[in-house]
């Protein structure tokens, strides 16, 4: 039975984050069982007091997370979420770059739809200038700093992850590095004696896994299946580590459930493997909370947590960042002493961006960020479904900086399309490119599959100016349907 939960109308919460709290609690504690009706977003709207936006918001976020199922004509119900033995059975619900390296190409495009773009139309230049220019009057900050990274800098990383993404963490978990395969290579020599094969998404992301390979590691290709990872292919796999991306998987965009989350953990707890989380756009969530991430549902969870701020901010900061879990700290710190380490990334940019948090600049750029990337997301939907109709099956949306095309044109066009080319990735990319369009099909992103050559094509929306969206896939399903 539901109780009414009591809300604080005084709160600075909102409605909809004080319900999805409540009743995702009381769902991993176990005092909503599995195939439990929730009430209709109008009974509970009444029996809270409130309208029903804040009852449906909530809903959609308990439904994007996999905590409950929509059922037609039925209503929502709640999903099992296996508890035994899982170390996140008892704890409380999280508080609630697209970087892939491509083939480079530094042609001009009409109509750029490249998938690690950023809009910096909205970057605040004056506020940044001026905490740039206050670092440059601190002679202290031209000596050489804490390898780990700045502290200070390490302390607001560490508020914002707890209050925003959900992670159980301190500043002295966080490792601060300039670049993604400065952190990767760390991790190698990290996880050297303790793990053997690592685990991969395939389709997925290659350069954390290529920089394993490099250092000895066994490589073992996972496949996907409807909500990610296919966890019985991970236990036969052999692998002692996992790499993914769960809440936004690259590149197929899917988000993994609660119940795979929790069986994954468990996983890594049975096995003493190891888990690697990439956040690469957990930020960027355009309906509904940011999904939290899986760092956070355990405490003292074996989650290796890694981020950056290239598409938050900027790339050319060179800032990114890992959050080790306790029992790798003594290993790091007998690395750092051992290899002179030093720090990888400006103390400049780390400092200036320290008060770019500590001042409340970030989470508002964030906010913008977030309403520009959204309207930039919505007219792609809407201009795909307009001009390629049943032509094109999207996937992956509602969050990040992509989305994922495939071309299905329709029957009755085929021969006269195929007349033109055999609706092969490159053939397609070729045609596209003859009109000034840039779109990168996805098969570089499969490991296992290196001739995959299906029409799939991965579109960015970050880059692009909102003015060109429109017009770009009107003149690519011109290009491709004639």
């Amino acid at each position: 039975m539901l109780l009414v939960p009591d809300l604080n109308e005084h709160s600075e919460t909102p409605y909809y984050i004080q319900l999805y709290d409540y009743l995702a609690k009381a769902i991993l504690g176990g005092t909503l069982q599995s195939g439990t009706r929730l009430p209709s977003i109008r009974r509970l709207a009444a029996l809270c007091g409130i309208s029903a936006t804040p009852v449906e918001l909530a809903y959609q976020q308990l439904l994007a997370e996999g905590f409950i199922a929509s059922k037609p004509r039925s209503g929502y119900y709640i999903l099992p979420v296996h508890r035994e033995g899982s170390p996140a059975a008892a704890g409380e619900p999280p508080s609630l770059a697209p970087r892939p390296i491509t083939p480079r190409d530094s042609r001009h495009y009409a109509y750029d739809f490249h998938m690690s773009r950023n809009d910096f139309s909205l970057f605040p230049h004056k506020i940044w200038r001026s905490l740039y220019q206050e670092q440059l009057a601190n002679p202290d900050l031209l000596q050489y700093g804490d390898p780990q990274g700045e502290p200070a800098l390490r302390a607001s990383i560490a508020a914002h992850l707890r209050q925003f993404r959900g992670l159980r963490c301190t500043e002295k978990q966080i490792v601060i590095g300039g670049d993604q395969y400065t952190l990767c290579s760390l991790l190698c020599l990290l996880l050297k004696g303790r793990v053997s094969g690592l685990g991969i998404e395939d389709p997925g992301y290659h350069l954390l896994p290529a920089a394993f390979r490099r250092s000895g590691y066994g490589i073992k290709p996972i496949p996907l299946e409807e909500d990610g990872l296919q966890l019985d292919k991970l236990h036969s796999s052999g692998a002692d580590a996992v790499y993914i991306s769960p809440s936004h998987q690259f590149p197929r965009g899917m988000t993994m459930p609660i119940t795979k989350r929790l069986a994954l953990l468990e996983w890594a707890r049975s096995t003493g493997g190891y888990i690697i989380e990439d956040d690469y756009d957990g930020e960027f969530r355009y309906h509904g909370r940011p999904i939290p991430a899986l760092q956070g549902l355990a405490e003292g969870s074996p989650v290796i947590y890694m981020c950056s701020f290239a598409q938050s901010v900027t790339p050319a900061i060179c800032i990114h960042y890992m959050v080790l879990p306790d029992e790798l700290l003594p290993d790091y710190h007998s690395l750092r002493s051992e290899l002179y380490l030093e720090h990888s990334a400006s103390r400049l940019h780390q400092i200036a961006l320290h008060y770019f948090m500590e001042r409340g600049h970030f989470e508002k750029h964030l906010r913008r960020m977030r309403l520009l990337y959204q309207r930039k997301h919505d007219l792609l939907l809407r201009s795909v479904r307009q001009h390629f109709g049943d032509a094109a099956v999207l996937s992956g949306t509602d969050a990040g900086f992509h989305l994922l095309l495939t071309f299905k044109p329709p029957a009755e066009g085929s021969a006269r399309v195929k007349a033109r080319f055999s609706t092969s990735a490159k053939e397609l990319a070729a045609a596209a490119e003859a009109e000034g369009i840039r779109v990168t099909p996805m098969s570089y992103t499969w490991w296992a599959k290196p001739d995959y050559d299906e029409p799939e094509f991965i579109l960015g929306f970050g880059g692009i100016a909102e003015d060109f969206i429109d017009e770009g896939i009107r003149k690519l399903a011109e290009a491709w349907l004639g």
